[in-house]
C-alpha cells in the first residue's frame, strides 16, 4: 500500500508541474481529478488514504486549480449515484449553516438560497449541492455559470465566489445516501492534507534559507536562537503531519481522527507560518518569494471547513459525552463515531 500512495504521490509531483493552461489537463490526465470516484463509475477508484495523499502533494506543490474542490464534488455525486461529469467541478454550501431548499418543479428540480464563500465556483462547469428537499436530504448536480456567480476572493486570492443558487439550471438530483455532515467532514480533512502538504513546503523553504542566509560571517542556522526556532516549527509541522496520517489510515472516514487532523494542522498553520517568516525576515513577505505561496494559503485554509477553535470545541464536548470511564476505549475503537452533532 506504502509503495501505491508513493507512487500516486510522484505521478501527482510530476502533473502539478505542469503551469498554466497545462496544469488542469495534466491534472485530468493522471486521473487525479477522479480519484474519489469508484471506477465502475468512471474514476481511479482511490481509498481515503489515496486521494489524501494526493491532495497533501497538492498543497506542497502550490497549485491553483481546484482539485479538492473536483474530488470532494465527484464524491458526493458519485455517492448518490449522480453523474460526476469532466472539468472542474465545485460543492456547496462549504460553510456551516442552514442547508439550501431543493424542490420539485415540474418534471425537473429547482434550487433556491445563496451559497456563500463556494470555492473556484467561476470557474466551475458544475456544482454538486448539498439540499434540503421537504425534510429529507438530497445532492443535486447543476450546471453553474453566467449571472449566478459573483466574485469573491480568500487571502490566498483564490476564489470564494457567492452562487444566486435559484439561478442554476438543475441537471439531476438524488436521496445523499450519508449524514448531513459528511461533506463538511470529508472538506475538513480535504483542506487538512492540503495544509499538511503546505506545511511540509514551508518547513524545507525554512530549512534552506538558515543553510543560504550568511549573517556575521556564518549561516544563519548555526545560531542556537534560529536553530530553537527551526526546531519548534518542524515539531509542529510533524504533529500536524502525524494527525493527518492517522485520519487517512481509518478504514472509513472517522469523525474524531478528522477533527484531530484539522484541529491541529490549523494550529500549526499560523504558529508555522509566524515563525517562517521572521525567519525569512522581510524577504519571505514579498510576492516574489515563494513562502508566500504557502503562508497566505495556510492562513486561509485554516479557517475554511472550521478553524482549530472550532474543532478543539468540538473534540472537547465529545470527550466530555463519552465520559471518563469510556474514553479510551472510544479512543482505541476502530471507527470513532461520536454522537455529538456539528455545529
Amino acid at each position: 500500500m506504502s509503495e501505491m500512495r508513493g507512487l500516486l504521490a510522484e505521478t501527482a509531483a510530476r502533473a502539478m508541474r505542469a503551469e498554466g493552461p497545462r496544469l488542469w489537463g495534466a491534472l485530468e490526465e493522471a486521473g487525479l481529478t477522479r480519484a474519489a470516484i469508484p471506477e465502475g463509475k468512471g474514476g481511479a477508484g482511490a481509498d481515503l488514504g489515496d486521494w489524501v495523499a494526493i491532495l497533501r502533494v497538492a498543497g506542497e506543490q502550490a497549485i491553483a486549480a481546484p482539485l479538492a474542490e473536483t474530488m470532494l464534488a465527484g464524491w458526493m455525486l458519485a455517492e448518490s449515484g449522480l453523474e460526476a461529469p469532466a472539468g472542474k467541478l465545485t460543492l456547496a454550501p462549504a460553510t456551516r449553516g442552514k442547508l439550501p431548499a431543493l424542490a420539485r418543479d415540474g418534471a425537473g428540480w429547482r434550487l433556491s438560497g445563496i451559497a456563500r464563500f463556494v470555492p473556484w465556483a467561476r470557474e466551475a462547469t458544475s456544482i454538486a449541492v448539498l439540499a434540503n428537499c421537504d425534510g429529507r436530504l438530497y445532492v443535486a448536480r447543476a450546471g453553474i455559470g453566467g449571472n449566478a456567480v459573483t466574485p469573491g476572493e480568500n487571502i490566498a486570492n483564490e476564489p470564494r465566489d457567492e452562487v444566486r443558487l435559484d439561478a442554476l439550471a438543475v441537471a439531476e438530483a438524488a436521496p445523499a445516501p450519508f449524514a448531513p455532515d459528511a461533506p463538511f467532514l470529508m472538506g475538513a480533512l480535504a483542506r487538512a492534507a492540503g495544509m499538511a502538504g503546505a506545511l511540509d513546503a514551508v518547513r524545507d523553504l525554512t530549512v534552506r534559507y538558515c543553510g543560504e542566509r550568511q549573517q556575521f560571517g556564518r549561516p544563519i542556522g548555526k545560531f542556537q536562537a534560529v536553530q530553537q526556532q527551526v526546531a519548534e516549527l518542524a515539531a509542529h509541522v510533524a504533529a500536524a503531519g502525524a494527525a493527518v496520517d492517522a485520519a487517512a489510515a481509518a478504514p472509513s472516514p472517522a469523525p474524531f481522527d478528522i477533527a484531530v487532523a484539522k484541529a491541529r494542522t490549523s494550529e500549526a498553520a499560523g504558529l508555522v507560518a509566524a515563525t517562517a517568516h521572521q525567519v525569512h525576515g522581510a524577504m519571505g513577505f514579498t510576492r516574489e518569494h515563494r513562502l508566500n505561496l504557502y503562508t497566505r494559503r495556510l492562513w486561509s485554509w485554516r479557517e475554511e471547513f472550521g478553524d482549530e477553535s472550532y474543532w478543539w470545541n468540538w473534540l472537547g464536548r465529545t470527550a466530555a459525552r463519552v465520559g471518563g470511564d469510556g474514553f479510551w476505549p472510544f479512543l482505541a475503537s476502530a471507527d470513532k463515531i461520536s454522537s455529538v452533532p456539528l455545529e
